[in-house]
């Protein structure tokens, strides 16, 4: 079988149409714009944010408009001498018409007035432009049998992604509006029993740190394998959507869909996850799957389990998610498992840092909080007693991660690791420390949660008798990468609850 061949984009700067027609272009507004420049000493600040040398149509234009930019940076005066020495120095006078040209400039406007309006109208014209430039290389190259599919559409979304991010440009606001939206923010969360300003994670101590995860914040949940990642995030998914009613998008990337519906079932139903598989259940047990699942199957859940998933597929499939069901959070499992697209696989630090750098800007344009799991190194292994405990630097494979996430949460069992009692004599079987290790609009803290190991379910500690989930366990003595392994010894309280079942296997890597 012929090896298929990479997509490799056309030259950028084409300016022949394949169907004839003239590109979009504004030649008169061009010359005004690079005349009023030269003519006014701030012109240039008006549309050094607007446009770029790209953004011009005609060559001679871009060449000055390249010049004005070098004598702005440079902070020296901009004017028809200056912009013709500068042209001169680069040696690009002459294709530019020559001194004559660069003068006759000056001439097609009176002053700097409507200068913005025009730079644009310019900048549109570059944007339909660069759009049928890349619609025309996603044609040509979608005719073509031997091109990677999946290499075609990563870099066909990349390419369009990149016009948006870099080209549409968000306007300065003045502080009053602003603040005026914060207050209302304040008031409406005054009016809540709970308190809380995000959406609510449903677990009590967590809320009460974070005031619910926040709109356009990029949370980072991470843990060594077998910790219960997946296991907190269903939990929490929950939560969140069957008792708070909030719209939740899930992303799988290491679990199919049906065995992550088959997960959240087997903890909504307390009936064990092998009784589902084998569809071995006693009269009272189909009661309770009927009765107990109805809360669950209306909730507003969102699974996609699309297998290597690239950030571009993901932004589209948020946007349509947000626009469709209006989510109101984002959840992915987990982040070492997407890909960046064709152009970064090899480097994967590097692909890591895209990936994290552009979760957190769809969380901003979507306006949602965006959870994503992730991988700790194997560095927490080699520690001992309290030091197992993970830190920022334990993330894994990047530490553009920790710099680009408002929240990073750790999990951390210690009877994973044969600690069952801590300094003060209490039982740490069945409990789950939540560290939270950075929040940069809030405290950080650790709290701790009661883990159902029989349903990979987490829950509040608020009024529990500890007695029902943790003293009467025995500690398993070795630890495998199963997180629901069986202890040695253990005598399972709770007819009709399987715990061998293999919860959260170690990822592939």
């Amino acid at each position: 079988m012929a090896e298929s061949k990479k997509y490799t984009p056309k030259a950028k700067n084409n300016q022949l149409s394949e169907h004839g027609q003239v590109p979009p272009q504004a030649l008169e507004l061009e010359e005004a714009v690079l005349g009023a420049i030269m003519l006014e000493k701030d012109a240039i600040i008006a549309v050094g944010d607007l446009l770029k040398a790209d953004s011009f149509y005609k060559p001679a234009h871009q060449k000055i408009y390249k010049a004005i930019m070098s004598l702005s940076s440079k902070e020296e005066p901009i004017d028809i001498l200056t912009v013709t020495e500068e042209l001169k120095r680069q040696d690009d006078l002459e294709s530019c018409g020559g001194p004559f040209y660069v003068s006759q400039l000056t001439s097609r406007v009176a002053n700097a007035a409507h200068i913005e309006h025009h730079a644009r109208i310019i900048a549109q014209k570059f944007i339909q432009r660069e759009l049928i430039r890349v619609s025309s290389e996603i044609q040509s190259s979608a005719f073509d049998e031997s091109i990677d599919v999946a290499d075609l559409l990563d870099k066909a979304q990349q390419d369009v992604f990149d016009i948006a991010e870099g080209n549409i440009k968000k306007e300065s606001a003045h502080i009053r509006p602003l603040a005026d939206e914060v207050i209302d923010q304040i008031i409406a969360a005054s009016k809540r029993e709970d308190g809380l300003s995000g959406v609510p994670s449903g677990f009590t101590a967590l809320d009460r740190i974070t005031s619910g995860w926040q709109k356009s914040d990029l949370v980072i949940i991470a843990a060594r394998p077998s910790m219960g990642k997946t296991a907190f995030v269903l939990s929490m998914t929950r939560n969140m959507a069957v008792e708070h009613k909030a719209p939740i998008a899930i992303f799988s990337l290491e679990m199919g869909a049906d065995q992550l519906v088959k997960r959240m079932i087997s903890s909504e139903t307390e009936l064990g996850s092998e009784k589902l598989r084998n569809g071995r259940l006693a009269d009272h047990e189909w009661e309770q799957l009927h009765t107990k699942i109805k809360g669950l199957i209306d909730a507003p859940i969102y699974v996609d389990d699309t297998p290597g998933l690239s950030i571009y597929e993901l932004r589209s499939k948020c946007r349509r998610l947000k626009a469709k069901y209006d989510i109101g959070c984002v959840i992915i499992d987990y982040l070492q498992l997407m890909t960046a697209g064709s152009d970064m696989r090899g480097n994967r630090e590097q692909e890591v840092s895209l990936i994290s750098r552009q979760l957190k800007i769809i969380a901003k344009e979507l306006n949602i909080p965006v959870i994503a799991l992730s991988q700790l190194n194997r560095g927490v292994e080699q520690r001992t007693g309290d030091a197992k405990k993970p830190m920022l630097s334990d993330l894994r494979e990047s530490g553009a991660i920790e710099q680009d996430a408002d929240m990073v949460l750790f999990i951390h069992r210690p009877e994973r690791y044969g600690i069952t009692e801590d300094a003060e004599g209490n039982s740490l079987i069945g409990i789950a420390d939540i560290i939270i290790a950075k929040h940069r609009n809030g405290a950080v803290g650790e709290i701790q949660l009661r883990f159902r190991n029989q349903l990979a379910r987490f829950m509040d500690l608020e009024g529990e008798s500890p007695d029902v989930f943790g003293n009467n366990h025995v500690v398993a003595q070795t630890f495998g990468s199963s997180m629901n392994e069986e202890p040695v010894g253990y005598d399972d309280p709770n007819a009709g609850l399987h715990v061998g079942v293999d919860f959260d296997e170690a990822p592939p890597f």
